[in-house]
């Protein structure tokens, strides 16, 4: 069985060094410290490859990890994103049979994004990921409008990955306990998931879909919540005047990823709401890191060997335009 890994993170020491240095950094950058997972997300050669071979997988989709370079000024998030596009790059073109990327984008600088976008497809990459928040203006804001016009004219699939929620909600929401239990429910434990499934359901609400029906997005963790809530959000559909059902443009307009959560629970609640076509394996490395029995034993909750070759490989080659290369 052929093994593509989406949302295989990492991260450009630029980056982090610039982000650090931020007059209010983004506190998730402790996840990048935690034992080797900063050598980890650095490396684009041997040892990531190593971590593939000993899970079974073939090609990775490298993916900038959070908080990408919206955090940052304009100016520094237009020359970083830059960077780390050029830098993915050169990773795919020194390991060919093992890597694509997706591209960063200077969220921060609305302007730059649709021209950086056509650039980092140029190079190669085949997709990009962003997140639901640059500041206080959201993805769904019309200054992105052009950005999803030429995501889905290049064909160029938009990961909305996860992001810590915005001080004035930390404050109203996640605080009150010790330090690091107020940063893990404002993250990986409740927060960072709500932020990704609001910012695709703005983005229906909006109207996105309807200006560019072929316009596709990729949510991670299961869908981020979005659907296990789907028979409330319908509701929404009415009141905002859409053409479908959030379900329907759920179904037809956004893939699921695993995110390396194998629970079998998830993957029957997902089928109740959309289909094996709509699915993608990833095991969300370096942060989760599945061995591959427990990979194998997943798959194994799969009905057909045509869904397993759908959720390991195919559904991502497809939409990604993924093909084999040699070196």
């Amino acid at each position: 069985m052929s093994l593509i890994g989406i949302e295989e993170h990492w991260m450009l020491p630029e980056l982090t060094s610039a982000l650090k240095a931020a007059s209010h950094p983004d506190e998730s950058l402790l996840f990048n410290e935690r034992g080797d997972v900063g050598e980890r997300l650095e490396d684009l050669g041997a040892g990531r490859i190593a971590a593939m071979d000993a899970q079974g997988i073939d090609l990775a989709v490298l993916a900038l990890t959070p908080p990408g370079t919206q955090a940052l000024p304009a100016q520094e998030a237009v020359a970083l994103s830059h960077l780390a596009n050029d830098t993915a790059t050169e990773a795919v073109r020194a390991h060919p049979t093992r890597f694509r990327s997706l591209s960063t984008l200077p969220l921060s600088s609305p302007q730059h994004v649709a021209a950086e976008l056509e650039r980092a497809a140029a190079q190669g990459h085949v997709g990009t990921m962003v997140y639901g928040r640059s500041g206080d203006r959201f993805l769904d804001d019309p200054a992105y409008d052009d950005f999803f016009a030429t995501a889905a004219g290049l064909g160029q699939p938009v990961f909305i990955h996860p992001q810590i929620p915005s001080d004035a909600l930390r404050d109203a929401t996640y605080r009150g306990f010790d330090p690091m239990t107020d940063l893990g429910l404002a993250t990986f434990g409740w927060g960072w998931h709500l932020e990704a499934a609001t910012a695709a359901l703005r983005l229906i609400l909006r109207g996105t879909f309807d200006r560019h029906p072929d316009l596709q997005i990729v949510l991670g963790h299961w869908g981020e919540l979005l659907p296990f809530w789907l028979d409330r959000a319908d509701s929404l559909a009415r009141i905002a005047g859409l053409k479908r059902s959030i379900s329907d443009y759920v179904r037809t307009n956004v893939f699921l990823t695993t995110s390396g959560m194998f629970n079998p629970a998830l993957l029957q609640h997902a089928l109740t709401v959309t289909a094996t076509d709509r699915l993608i394996f990833s095991t969300d490395y370096p942060f989760q890191q599945p061995t591959r029995d427990e990979i194998d034993t997943f798959f194994g909750h799969l009905a057909t060997d045509t869904d397993r070759h759908k959720v390991s490989s195919a559904n991502a080659a497809a939409l990604f335009g993924l093909t084999p290369a040699t070196s």
